[in-house]
């Protein structure tokens, strides 16, 4: 796994630390930087010694979506095609980070806008500095949300809360955010990157089929009914119940010492 021009990646303690890199353009997307991240979420979908998945932005911005110099019309040329570039670019992503069995952690420095926020909350756990900003900017330029924002929305915070951010376009502190449940915590700007590094790490120490299949229980949750979702815990269950990490669980609460778990 190796750094381009668009995204930097960095082992560390058992997780794959990826860092949007066009600080310039305040991390927004043009499609050299969707290949080269789709590219690195696949090598660590495949990869066992990565165990979780670190996912930030360069400079003084996490992301600020698309980047509209791709999308100039004022010499009057054709309209883009959008609903191909979502179909094609960040539907993938989204379903990418959300079916990836294994923990992400977004560590979400400065303004998180447009798909940037919604990449975000499409996250696991989201940290954010306390001058971070979410920001459904679509409202301003005759848009609507995309990245499973007018999805994620109303299922993290409330219809009333999802229509009022999307339809004003007003942006979102931080802390707001945390209050509001629609991301973990706000921190300290300066304790970010060791915060979500120390979380990060964590998550790949602990037993890797177990956090999979709890996340995906979660996230199917809202769409089935209590039997079907009883069901699911059952089947769950059953997988994790029959991996080492669950036999090493069992003999260090008996031998009263910490877990090694090895993620098999």
């Amino acid at each position: 796994m190796a750094d381009t021009e668009t995204v930097l990646a960095n082992r560390q303690d058992g997780f794959l630390r990826i860092t949007l890199n066009r600080p310039d353009r305040l991390n927004a997307f043009n499609e050299a930087m969707h290949h080269d991240l789709r590219e690195l979420l696949a090598d660590a979908r495949t990869d066992r010694d990565i165990r979780a998945v670190l996912l930030t932005g360069a400079g003084r911005g996490f992301c600020a979506g698309q980047d509209l110099s791709d999308r100039d019309m004022r010499d009057g040329g054709e309209a883009p095609d959008l609903g191909h570039t979502i179909e094609t670019l960040y539907n993938p992503l989204i379903r990418q980070i959300r079916s990836l069995a294994k923990p992400v952690v977004c560590a979400v420095n400065g303004v998180a806008a447009g798909a940037g926020a919604n990449i975000a909350f499409a996250c696991d756990i989201v940290l954010a500095g306390h001058s971070a900003k979410f920001i459904q900017a679509f409202s301003r330029i005759g848009l609507v949300p995309d990245s499973g924002g007018s999805w994620l929305l109303p299922r993290l915070i409330g219809e009333a809360r999802a229509k009022a951010l999307t339809l004003t376009g007003e942006p979102l502190p931080a802390q707001t955010a945390a209050d509001w449940g629609l991301i973990w915590k706000a921190v300290p700007d300066a304790d970010l990157m060791s915060d979500a590094s120390a979380l990060a790490a964590r998550l790949a120490a602990g037993a890797t089929t177990g956090l999979g299949l709890t996340k995906q229980l979660i996230q199917d949750a809202a769409d089935q009914s209590l039997d079907a979702h009883l069901d699911a815990e059952r089947d769950a269950q059953r997988q994790a119940g029959r991996t080492a990490d669950y036999r090493e669980g069992v003999a260090a609460f008996l031998e009263k010492r910490p877990t090694r778990f090895s993620g098999s």
